[in-house]
């Protein structure tokens, strides 16, 4: 399960022309579920994206997670993560979960987060979605969580 965490000072997420998911300064999240992933993937992959220090400490330290500083995040679902891009000028999918598991790990991931008392806006599983962000640094890190036994 992949996590391409990118530091916001603002970002939204629409559909069609309707803005569906919008947070201030926070994480914007783009998730990539590949088709080996479990529950227990998306548990710790959540975990560690509330946890993840990107937020600079008084002393201008990356220190602070964005659960320390009550920051939102967007959680947009992206099967393209999942791409093999190693060979050729097209990228192969053939990792990626298929949709139901997909759907279901995302949505697993979100509940986890706000389980934690975080405030989440996503993006919509499925839809063409138009993603706005302004970048903080930027700053940016892929997270990727390969814990289960069928690896």
């Amino acid at each position: 399960m992949i996590g391409l965490l990118q530091r916001v000072s603002e970002a939204s997420v629409s559909v069609d022309g309707e803005l569906i998911g919008k947070i201030d300064r926070g994480l914007l999240v783009l998730l990539g579920v590949e088709k080996h992933d479990t529950v227990a993937d998306a548990v710790r992959l959540s975990e560690r994206i509330a946890g993840y220090r990107v937020f600079a400490d008084q002393q201008g330290k990356m220190n602070l997670s964005v659960s320390d500083i009550g920051g939102g995040m967007l959680i947009v679902p992206q099967f393209t993560l999942a791409a093999d891009t190693t060979k050729g000028m097209r990228p192969g999918f053939q990792s990626a979960a298929a949709p139901d598991l997909g759907q279901a790990l995302f949505e697993s991931v979100v509940t986890e987060l706000r389980e934690k008392g975080l405030e989440v806006a996503t993006g919509r599983f499925g839809a063409d979605m138009q993603v706005g962000l302004v970048n903080d640094g930027p700053v940016t890190f892929w997270l990727q969580v390969t814990g289960t036994a069928a690896r």
